[in-house]
C-alpha cells in the first residue's frame, strides 16, 4: 500500500512521478474492478484502496472502494463485528492527527476505519474533513454526504456539507443542508441567512430564468426534468424512468436518461445515472468514459461560477485562491483522464493535442512537444499545434526552432477564420524576431497584428521602439 509521502506527493503540481501514481492507480482500479465481478471483495478492497491512496482526488476510485467495502459486510449497515472495539486505536490516531493538523495522516487514519465500517458517520466525515484540507474537494463532498446519510440532524455535517456544495456552485443541495439544520434547530440564525443568499445566488442559475426572455416563456416552459406526467408520452422523463423499472438490468435506459438529463443541463443526475449504467454493464470502459466526461463537465461548471464569482469582487484574495485551486484541481484531473485516453486511443490527435495543451498550461513543455508534433499531422490542428508548438520551443530559447513553427502556422491560421489565434501568431513571431536581432521582420509581423486591433497587448510599444532604434 502507498505510503504517506507518495500521497502527499500527490496532491501537489502535477509532475512526472504524479503521472506514474496515475497510472498505477489506475492498474489497482482496473485490478480491483475484475476481482470485484468475481466478489473476490478483500483483494478488491486492497486494490481500491492503493488507487485512492495514490490518487486521493480521483471520485470514482473513493466510490468504488466505499461500494466494495460495504459489500463484504453484505450491505449490513454495521460493519464488522465488535466494530467498536476494532476501532478504539483507529479513532485514537485520528484525535492526534487532527491536532496535528496532518491531514494526509488524518485521510489515512480514517480510512482505516471505514474499511471496518464504512457507514460510520463520524469517520466519513473525519476522512471528509481531512479531503477538504487537501482541497480533494469532490472526494470530501462524497464522504460528507455519507456522513449526514448516517446522521441527516448533525449540525456540524451538514454545515461542512453544505460550504463545500455552495464552493462548487451547487446551490440547491446546499440549501438543503441547511435546511436540516434548521428543521434540528429552528434558532440557528445562521443557516436561516445562508438560505436566503443560497435561494437568492440560485434564481440566477435556473435554466427558466437565467435564459428566457420573459416570464411568460419560464412559465410555459416545455418538458422540464423531474416533472410529472400523466401517462407515457407526456414527458420523456417520465417514460424512461418507467422503461427502467421495467427492465433494471438494461444499461440501455439508464444512458438514454443520462443522455436526457445532459442535454438539459442537470449534469449531477446525469452523472448518477450513468454510475448506476456503469454497475450494470459490469464496469464497460466507455461508459466509464461517459462518467469521467461529466464529471469533468461538472469541475468546468464549478469553475466558471467561481470565476464568476471572483469577478464580482476582484480584490478578495481568498475568492482569487479559490478560483485558482477549482481551476488547478480540473486540470489536475484533466491530465489524468486525457493521458489514459491517448494510452488507448493512440491514432486519436484530438486527445493527444488536449493533452499537450493541459501539459502547456503546467509548464511542463517537453512532454507537450511530442504530442503538438504529432497532433499536427491532422489538417483540423495543424496551425493551433505549430503554434503552440512554437511558444514550446520559446520557453526553451530556441527561438530559430520557435520562429520555423510560427512561419509554417501562418498558412493555417487566418485572421477571418481565427481573429485571436492570428493576433496571437504574429505577436509572437514578432517576440522572436526580436530576440533574433531581426528587426525587420520583428516590425512586419507587429504591423499584422496592429492592422486588425490598434491597442493588442504592447505591440505599438514595441514597434515604436523598432522604428526609432
Amino acid at each position: 500500500m502507498a505510503n504517506s509521502d507518495e500521497v502527499k506527493q500527490s496532491k501537489q503540481a502535477p509532475s512526472i512521478a504524479d503521472d506514474r501514481k496515475r497510472k498505477i492507480a489506475a492498474d489497482c482500479w482496473k485490478r480491483g474492478s475484475e476481482a470485484m465481478l468475481k466478489h473476490n471483495w478483500d483483494y478488491a478492497i486492497n486494490m481500491f484502496r492503493q488507487a485512492v491512496n495514490l490518487a486521493p482526488d480521483n471520485l470514482m476510485y473513493r466510490q468504488s472502494l466505499r461500494g466494495c467495502e460495504k459489500k463484504k459486510y453484505n450491505d449490513n449497515g454495521t460493519g464488522a463485528a465488535m466494530a467498536g472495539m476494532k476501532l478504539m486505536g483507529i479513532r485514537g490516531k485520528i484525535k492526534k492527527a487532527r491536532f496535528q493538523k496532518d491531514w494526509v495522516a488524518l485521510e489515512s487514519a480514517a480510512e482505516d476505519g471505514l474499511a471496518v465500517n464504512p457507514w460510520d458517520p463520524t469517520l466519513n466525515a473525519d476522512a471528509g474533513e481531512a479531503l477538504r484540507n487537501l482541497n480533494c474537494d469532490e472526494a470530501a463532498v462524497f464522504c460528507y454526504e455519507h456522513a449526514v446519510k448516517g446522521e441527516p440532524a448533525n449540525k456540524e455535517y451538514n454545515r461542512a456539507l453544505g460550504e463545500l456544495l455552495e464552493d462548487r456552485g451547487e446551490y440547491d443541495r446546499a440549501m438543503a443542508c441547511f435546511q436540516r439544520i434548521l428543521e434540528a434547530d429552528p434558532l440557528d440564525g445562521e443557516a436561516r441567512s445562508r438560505i436566503s443568499a443560497l435561494q437568492a445566488k440560485s434564481v440566477l442559475d435556473r435554466g427558466g430564468y437565467a435564459n428566457a426572455s420573459g416570464t411568460k416563456e419560464v412559465r410555459l416552459g416545455g418538458d422540464k426534468p423531474g416533472a410529472q406526467a400523466d401517462g407515457p408520452g407526456m414527458s420523456v422523463e417520465q417514460d424512461l424512468l418507467r422503461a427502467i423499472r421495467k427492465d433494471e438490468g438494461n444499461k440501455d435506459n439508464y444512458l438514454r436518461l443520462a443522455d436526457y438529463y445532459k442535454r438539459n443541463g442537470e449534469l449531477e443526475k446525469a452523472e448518477e445515472q450513468l454510475k448506476i449504467a456503469l454497475q450494470v454493464s459490469g464496469g464497460d470502459i466507455n461508459i466509464r468514459e461517459m462518467v469521467e466526461d461529466v464529471q469533468l463537465d461538472r469541475m468546468r461548471q464549478a469553475v466558471g461560477l467561481a470565476k464568476d464569482t471572483e469577478a464580482k469582487s476582484p480584490d478578495d484574495p481568498l475568492l482569487k485562491k479559490k478560483s485558482e485551486d477549482m481551476r488547478k484541481e480540473l486540470v489536475a484531473r484533466e491530465l489524468e483522464i486525457f493521458a489514459r485516453r491517448v494510452e488507448r486511443y493512440p491514432a486519436d490527435m484530438k486527445i493527444k493535442f488536449e493533452l499537450a495543451q493541459r501539459f502547456f498550461e503546467t509548464r511542463r513543455h517537453q512532454e507537450a512537444i511530442p504530442l503538438f508534433q504529432q497532433a499536427r499531422s491532422d489538417p483540423r490542428l495543424k496551425g493551433e499545434a505549430l503554434l503552440f508548438l512554437g511558444k514550446c520551443f520559446i520557453a526553451d530559447k530556441e527561438y530559430a526552432l520557435s520562429k520555423r513553427q510560427f512561419l509554417q502556422a501562418k498558412d493555417d491560421i487566418g485572421f477571418d477564420e481565427k481573429p485571436d489565434k492570428f493576433k496571437d501568431l504574429h505577436y509572437w513571431l514578432g517576440r522572436v524576431c526580436e530576440q533574433l536581432d531581426e528587426k525587420e521582420e520583428a516590425i512586419q509581423a507587429y504591423q499584422e497584428v496592429l492592422a486588425v486591433d490598434y491597442n493588442y497587448r504592447d505591440v505599438r510599444k514595441r514597434l515604436t521602439g523598432l522604428e526609432s532604434g
